[in-house]
């Protein structure tokens, strides 16, 4: 954690999600959801889905995320489906981003299986 810049090392899971929501939102994510998943589930807190045009926009959304994220010393944990573009997961620990091919987004219905879960908006300022 000492990596972290100091005005990022006490950001909360909530604040994380929302930069990650900023940087999606200027890289033209569509359908941006963010879900409060904290007493539901362990292993995070927040859940930020969304979907990209193609293949490469979603390679492209997730390359945006990390980059912002990087610049502030926060690295991902896990990366997952990063070659293949239809599904990609990163994991920062308290936020968990899922970024899908719109195809794969309505197939796998992560809103409908957190449907407990609480949607937050993005802040867009």
């Amino acid at each position: 954690m000492k990596l972290i810049k100091q005005e990022y090392r006490d950001k909360s899971g909530h604040e994380l999600a929302q930069i990650c929501a900023k940087a999606a939102l200027d890289t033209k994510a569509e359908d941006l959801v963010i879900l409060d998943v904290r007493g539901l589930t362990t292993f995070t807190d927040y859940f930020v889905i969304m979907n990209g045009k193609s293949t490469r926009h979603v390679q492209a959304l997730a390359g945006a995320i990390e980059e912002q994220l990087r610049s502030k010393r926060v690295t991902v944990s896990k990366a997952e489906g990063l070659t293949e573009g239809l599904w990609v997961l990163l994991d920062y620990d308290d936020v968990v981003v899922h970024i899908f091919y719109h195809e794969q987004r309505k197939f796998y219905n992560l809103e409908g299986l957190w449907s407990e879960a609480k949607r937050i908006s993005a802040e867009t300022e």
